[in-house]
């Protein structure tokens, strides 16, 4: 008996040092040589984002285009390999103090094969297909579609689309450093030079407009953006500079002191930040960082408990993918929660916050499409998800369309049904196959049921922007698309399709009303 406990309590012994060894929590307490392929990309591949799993590209996308940047990572390189290659001085310092690529290796090269190899043998030749969906219809009732040039022999590239109700203008920004101002004819009545293409826009009560600058389109790390406000008279000036790439911001007053804050989505590249000024209209408004990442999309300010204080609501792209929570505390504090995550290679693009069921608790609404990157495939996971809220902030998804590429996801009642419908862009569409798949409307139904439409037209360009307006001022919503041709191969492939004219914006007027006289 005294034996028979004594081998039980080895066995437990044995048992609980292999959990204790194994476990994620402590599997720092081997040695990297021990663990396998799996193993070891468990541990130094989920670092700063979600495990990625093997099945989610194929084999020559994680061999040519991810390991070799997750190597760089972890301070694996060869001579050939220069991380910092093409940076300017000055971004190159910044990212070399930020310690993003490890002088010396974190691992051995025989361990980082280990991982290379695991890849390789447990990812698929080649991506299957998505699940079947039923086929979109080829036209959509009740739209008349019309593409639209303002500008003569200029190539589209359309970065920004804001209506303003008040004034019936559609500002169009370029990537040529241009805002347009068309009326509500799609005529041009005004043309603003600005220092950077721009990103986001926001008409304020006084008619001013409040112009976010990226300072680069292109993948940057210098800190050149600027939101810039221009009065009626055409006349610019500089309320915030130094930016980090920002795409998107968000006026409020977040610390409620009576005075107006600002919150901007700081893209960057490998850098990156998202963050609030205090009393930015101010000379010297305060800076908040709340999150010191590259990515930040998009911010939506709401009060999500119900404690009479805005919170923030922000999409994250680039490493940590993800909707995130920012809960106010008061006092100007805020405590982050994540509401979804994603793997890196999910391509996160556009975010709605709403309440889709009408159950009184905020839904959220994503697409996810991103292909700018090291993985630039056609994915089966990329699409229009739809998240419902449990009522205690928790969301699960009650609705997926597979769409490749998919960019921006809106919803409105374009039918005025009572029901929310929805359309999407996609600026990575299968270009071969299905075009036209670049635009997709879905008629609600009922009880999350969905009928798809496409249109012809959409095989014209390929759209990265999109805006709902009742631009005829009829009563109904309708669709405006930008589109933006990104290289001479964009414009090779609709010349191959027969386009022989490329439009800057795509028009889809709803015509449930008729027009007011």
């Amino acid at each position: 008996m005294q034996l028979l406990k004594s081998l039980l309590l080895v066995g437990v012994v044995v048992v609980l040092f292999s959990q204790a060894t194994f476990s994620p929590k402590n599997q720092s307490l081997l040695s990297d040589s021990l663990l396998t392929g799996e193993q070891l990309a468990h541990r130094y591949c989920q670092g700063c984002h979600l495990f990625p799993d093997p099945s989610l590209l194929d084999k020559q996308t994680w061999e040519k285009g991810v390991l070799p940047y997750m190597g760089r990572r972890l301070g694996i390189r060869s001579s050939a390999i220069d991380p910092y290659r093409g940076l300017f001085a000055e971004e190159k310092q910044k990212v070399m103090a930020a310690g993003l690529y490890p002088r010396k290796p974190l691992l051995s090269k025989a361990d980082w094969q280990k991982i290379v190899s695991y890849y390789r043998t447990q990812a698929p030749e080649k991506l299957a297909p998505p699940r079947t969906v039923t086929n979109p219809y080829p036209s959509l009732p009740n739209f008349s579609v019309r593409a639209i040039s303002f500008q003569d022999d200029h190539t589209p590239q359309t970065t920004l689309l804001t209506y303003d109700t008040l004034s019936h203008q559609l500002f169009v920004g370029d990537r040529q450093k241009k805002l347009w101002v068309l009326d509500s004819e799609f005529k041009l009545q005004h043309e603003h030079h600005l220092d950077s293409p721009p990103s986001a826009l926001r008409v304020q009560a006084n008619g001013e407009l409040q112009v976010l600058t990226m300072g680069s389109l292109m993948p940057s790390d210098l800190n050149l953006g600027n939101l810039l406000c221009i009065d009626s008279g055409g006349a610019i000036r500089l309320q915030l500079h130094s930016l980090p790439r920002p795409v998107h911001f968000t006026e409020c007053d977040l610390n409620q002191d009576g005075k107006k804050d600002v919150i901007v989505c700081g893209f960057g590249h490998q850098l990156g930040q998202l963050a609030w000024y205090e009393s930015y209209q101010e000379s010297n408004p305060v800076v908040h960082i709340l999150k010191a990442l590259p990515g930040a999309r998009k911010a939506v300010v709401e009060d999500f408990n119900r404690d009479g204080r805005p919170d923030i609501v922000v999409l994250m792209e680039q490493a940590q993918e993800g909707v995130y929570l920012f809960t106010n505390e008061g006092q100007g504090e805020f405590r982050e929660q994540a509401l979804l995550q994603f793997p890196p290679v999910y391509g996160l693009s556009s975010m709605e916050v709403l309440d889709f069921n009408g159950d009184g608790y905020l839904d959220l609404l994503v697409s996810n499409g991103d292909n700018w990157d090291y993985t630039n495939i056609l994915k089966n996971y990329h699409g229009i998800r739809l998240y419902l809220n449990d009522g205690e902030n928790h969301f699960k998804e009650a609705w997926f369309y597979p769409l490749y590429g998919a960019n921006q996801v809106v919803a409105a009642d374009f039918d005025q049904d009572g029901d929310l419908d929805l359309a999407a862009i996609s600026f990575f569409p299968d270009m071969i196959q299905h075009p036209e798949q670049g635009f997709m409307y879905f008629n609600n139904l009922g009880n999350l049921n969905f009928e798809a439409h496409t249109v012809p037209e959409a095989a014209k360009g390929k759209w990265l922007t999109m805006e709902v307006a009742d631009y005829d001022q009829d009563g109904d919503l309708d669709l405006i698309l930008g589109s933006y041709l990104y290289s001479l191969m964009d414009l090779g492939t609709l010349t191959l399709q027969g386009q022989k004219k490329f439009p800057q914006l795509l028009i889809l007027n709803n015509g449930l009303r008729q027009p007011a006289p």
